[in-house]
C-alpha cells in the first residue's frame, strides 16, 4: 500500500452515523464511502489485529454491533477511532480509509472466506489466545 503523497485524496468530511453504524467519508477527489464500523474494526491497522508480520493476523469476531465511541484526528494524515469493545490502537491513514471504502465488497468476501476456513461465525465471541500450557518436570 502506497504512503501519502500529493496525489492522495484527503477527507473533506467525516461523519459518524451511530444509528446505522457507518462512518461516512467524503474525499477531495469526489469519492464518498459509507464504511460499516464492523469492517473498520475487523480490518483495524493495529498490531493487535494485523500482527507483526504475515500469518500473525488475529481473525476478529463478534464485532457486528461494535460502535465508535470517539474519533480522534492524528495530525493531518489519519484518524484514530475508539471502539465500544475497548479497541483504540488503530491509526487509519487517509489512503487506508480510502482503500477500505473502495474495496469493501472484496474485503467482506475475504473476511467471510477466512471465517469459513476457520470454522467460525462472525458473531462468535473472540477467542482468547493462550500462551501455552505450563508443564512441570
Amino acid at each position: 500500500m502506497a504512503g501519502l503523497s500529493a496525489s492522495t485524496p484527503t477527507p473533506t468530511e467525516i461523519t459518524v452515523h451511530q444509528q446505522s453504524r457507518m462512518l461516512e467519508v467524503a474525499f477531495s477527489d469526489g469519492a464518498r464511502f459509507c464504511i460499516p464500523f464492523e469492517l473498520l474494526r475487523v480490518y483495524s491497522p493495529s498490531a493487535e489485529v494485523k500482527g507483526h508480520g504475515p500469518g500473525q493476523e488475529t481473525l476478529q469476531t463478534g464485532k457486528r454491533d461494535v460502535n465508535i465511541t470517539a474519533l480522534n484526528s492524528v495530525g493531518h494524515y489519519a484518524i484514530q477511532p475508539q471502539f465500544s469493545d475497548g479497541h483504540e490502537s488503530g491509526l487509519y491513514s487517509w489512503d487506508y480509509l480510502y482503500d477500505l471504502g473502495a474495496r469493501q465488497d472484496a474485503l467482506w468476501l475475504d473476511y467471510e472466506a477466512r471465517l469459513q476456513a476457520a470454522g467460525i461465525s462472525r458473531d462468535d465471541p473472540m477467542l482468547v489466545k493462550s500462551a501455552g500450557a505450563c508443564s512441570s518436570h
